[in-house]
């Protein structure tokens, strides 16, 4: 009975095993959560197209507009200036920038001018006998005849034996050699031939000067000029009036500056053309080097944007239906950090910023502020 009963125990746990994995067997396993990725956010903007100006970047070092540079056409010493002849100094237009020392050439001219007198008084018997009608304008040249004045010319001669009888007596000659020593004169002071600034200085007070010498430069530091070379494919772009935006190298400063002059001359090495662009203001100096920004031209129907956005020299990604896609676009000017182009209509959303691996119809995000 014992065994019986041993038996049908067991027989009863392997019936509940078989039914337990049956019931495992047909129970349905829950499927895995599909994994959610999330989509990259953009930053996208809508054009607007216009009239966009195209800029042609060029540089340069900024000089005086009016300047001359100082030389000596006669020798002397250096013995007066209405300033102190040194770099920095400014003078008004007709001060005495510089004069040599001219007693020796003045005593000349006096002397000079002395036999003039002589050979015209030496003449007036002659005159008053022979040329009785010339003689009262020669007779009144000599009495207004002072060595110290300024040498005037001589009285006009009314006919052909009058003015023979002048050659004759080597007036004439004697008048032209004495103008020539008096222009000379002139040379041994300089004056400012307009309100400027000594920018160079070479020489002091008490200094023997020679002929040829280079004293000094003289500026107007009211004007200045900016020579640009620019592509001579802008040639016909370029006039002169056209606006410039100009600014120092550090780009804390601007002014503003307009094209003076062109050079018709087109440098064979470089293809370029030589642009003068006058430009006054506070804080210009002779000598800086400025970044000058020309208006060319303006195109219509364009929009500017970064040239990292640029797809294959050609193409832009814009936003449709939440996804990228590749449209083709017409550059039109490129600078060194944007391009201008043309080819898409008013209010398509093109990316603002670049999305490293972005592909045509890739699903994005818009960035929501």
């Amino acid at each position: 009975m014992r065994q019986v009963i041993i038996s049908g125990i067991g027989i009863l746990i392997i019936g509940l095993g078989y039914l337990g994995m049956k019931t495992m067997a047909n129970k349905k396993k829950p499927e895995p959560e599909k994994e959610v990725r999330a989509l990259p956010t953009v930053f996208t903007k809508k054009i607007t197209n216009s009239s966009t100006p195209i800029a042609v970047i060029a540089s340069g070092n900024l000089a005086a507009r009016d300047r001359i540079e100082i030389y000596s056409e006669v020798q002397g010493i250096f013995e007066y200036s209405a300033h102190s002849f040194k770099p920095g100094i400014t003078y008004r237009s007709g001060e005495v920038l510089l004069q040599l020392n001219s007693d020796e050439y003045r005593a000349g001219l006096r002397s000079q001018k002395s036999t003039l007198y002589n050979q015209i008084v030496a003449a007036l018997p002659d005159l008053r006998f022979d040329y009785p009608d010339a003689f009262q304008k020669w007779q009144d040249y000599v009495t207004s005849f002072d060595v110290e004045d300024p040498l005037r010319p001589l009285p006009p001669t009314t006919s052909e034996k009058e003015k023979l009888f002048i050659a004759g007596r080597n007036i004439n000659s004697t008048w032209f050699n004495v103008k020539n020593v008096e222009e000379r004169l002139t040379k041994y002071t300089i004056y400012a031939p307009f309100d400027g600034v000594l920018t160079e200085a070479a020489l002091d007070k008490g200094v023997l000067v020679r002929s040829g010498q280079k004293l000094g430069e003289f500026i107007n530091p009211r004007i200045y000029e900016l020579e640009v070379a620019v592509n001579s494919s802008y040639v016909d772009l370029l006039k002169v009036g056209n606006k410039v935006s100009l600014r120092n190298i550090e780009r804390t400063r601007k002014w503003q500056g307009r094209v003076s002059r062109l050079n018709n001359l087109v440098d064979p090495n470089t293809q370029t053309i030589q642009a003068f662009i006058r430009v006054n203001g506070s804080g210009l100096r002779e000598g800086m080097y400025l970044e000058a920004e020309l208006t060319a031209k303006e195109e219509d129907n364009t929009f500017e944007i970064s040239r990292k956005l640029i797809v294959e020299n050609k193409k832009l990604f814009v936003l449709k239906e939440d996804k990228l896609a590749l449209r083709e676009i017409e550059p039109v000017h490129f600078t060194e950090k944007t391009a201008i182009v043309r080819g898409l209509p008013d209010g398509t959303e093109i990316l603002n910023r670049m999305l490293p691996g972005a592909y045509d119809g890739m699903a994005v995000k818009r960035f929501e502020e």
